[in-house]
């Protein structure tokens, strides 16, 4: 029991030396803030215990030279004055404030070793909080402002994401609201795309309102709207064509094929007789019997239906302002309507298993030519979606 005992000890001494080692490696690194978190780690479990007494020690040392070095580097960037060292300026303080708020709850931390309470010299930085963030908030803001001013469609989107920034540290500020609205709109891409039918069939009205549903498609991502519909207020600098180019329906085709089934088949059964035609028995006495068989035919007609419609077609990408085709991507689709069924005469025994699944099928109307298009257009519509994600404008 001692030796269980001694061992367990043993175990815990062991791990407390080695995430002592650790937080004296990341103190003597310059990783002081690594040190202060594994430091209150190990002291918000027992901030009392013996074993614990060197991490207080560590968190005072960390903590003192984690600010001395803040404190430099803040009069450093003040002395800079450089409206980029505001963001900087700023996420220090915030990580001064945040060092402090960390162990605060853990005091007072009484060291054995030094024989009194550790040290820790906090100080106020709510008034230097608030004027980084200003001099932070401010410089963001002329940053958006100054990518708007240039007019483009990758600087409005610049100037997006700069006050998505700005409205993490301060929202509501001025009028970001609107901005973020007017940037977004000037950074997006509106695709307008148009069905085109250059055949002599008549495409269905329903096929292309599902063709042109983006919704269903998912596409649109932050930067890209595609439309069908042009709208007011909006230039329309990228365009895709679907063009359809061919379609050809096939004639309503029915063929008949006819065939006979000769089997063999079970038949019930009979008794087994001997020369002189008596019952022959087993050595219990039992009569014994055999299976009788007979011949049996039957004629089977497999008759086909098919008729089938080829879609043909193109995506072309167009610079609308330019009036330039950037890229074509070939499209095309074939739908073939199919039923096969079956009539026999005779007896049913002798047609195949496959004659039998043929047999509980009838006669099905053929879908008309525009029923036709359409079935083939659902194949259309899932291949022009990966035109369209293949070949993204961003």
């Amino acid at each position: 029991m001692k030796t269980i005992y001694f061992l367990l000890f043993t175990a815990l001494f062991s791990v407390s030396c080695n995430s002592v080692k650790r937080t004296q490696k990341f103190v003597s690194q310059g990783d002081y803030n690594e040190a202060i978190e594994l430091a209150v780690k190990k002291l918000q479990k027992d901030k009392g215990a013996k074993e614990y007494d060197a991490h207080i020690r560590l968190l005072e040392e960390a903590f003192l030279k984690a600010k001395d070095d803040d404190t430099r580097h803040i009069a450093f960037l003040k002395k800079e004055n450089n409206p980029r060292n505001a963001k900087e300026l700023y996420y220090t303080y915030l990580d001064m404030q945040a060092r402090q708020n960390l162990i605060r709850p853990l005091l007072p931390l009484y060291s054995l070793d030094m024989g009194r309470n550790a040290n820790f010299v906090f100080s106020d930085y709510s008034n230097d909080l608030l004027s980084a963030k200003d001099s932070y908030v401010q410089s963001l803001y002329q940053e958006a402002i100054a990518y708007i001013q240039r007019n483009t469609k990758q600087d409005s989107r610049s100037a997006y994401d700069v006050l998505c920034e700005l409205d993490e540290v301060h929202q509501n500020y001025k009028d970001v609201f609107q901005l973020k609205k007017d940037t977004h709109f000037q950074g997006t891409d509106f695709v307008f795309v148009a069905l085109n039918n250059h055949t002599k069939q008549f495409i269905p009205f329903r096929l292309e309102q599902d063709l042109l549903d983006f919704n269903t498609y998912g596409l649109n991502d932050f930067w890209t709207e595609y439309h069908s519909k042009l709208e007011q207020g909006i230039n329309y600098y990228l365009g895709v064509d679907l063009n359809f180019q061919t379609i050809q329906i096939s004639p309503e085709r029915i063929s008949d094929r006819q065939y006979t089934r000769n089997a063999r088949v079970k038949d019930g059964s009979d008794y087994r007789r001997d020369r002189r035609g008596n019952i022959v028995k087993d050595s219990l006495g039992n009569p014994i019997k055999i299976d009788k068989f007979i011949n049996v035919s039957a004629t089977i007609t497999i008759t086909s239906q098919q008729k089938s419609v080829l879609v043909g077609g193109a995506v072309v990408y167009k610079d609308l302002s330019r009036r330039k085709q950037l890229n074509s991507f070939p499209l095309s689709s074939e739908f073939i309507f199919e039923n096969v069924f079956a009539k026999y005469r005779g007896d049913q025994r002798a047609l195949t298993a496959e004659d039998r699944t043929l047999i509980v099928n009838n006669f099905i109307p053929f879908p008309n030519n525009e029923q036709m298009v359409f079935d083939a257009g659902t194949d259309i519509k899932e291949r022009f979606k990966e035109i369209l994600k293949d070949n993204s404008f961003n």
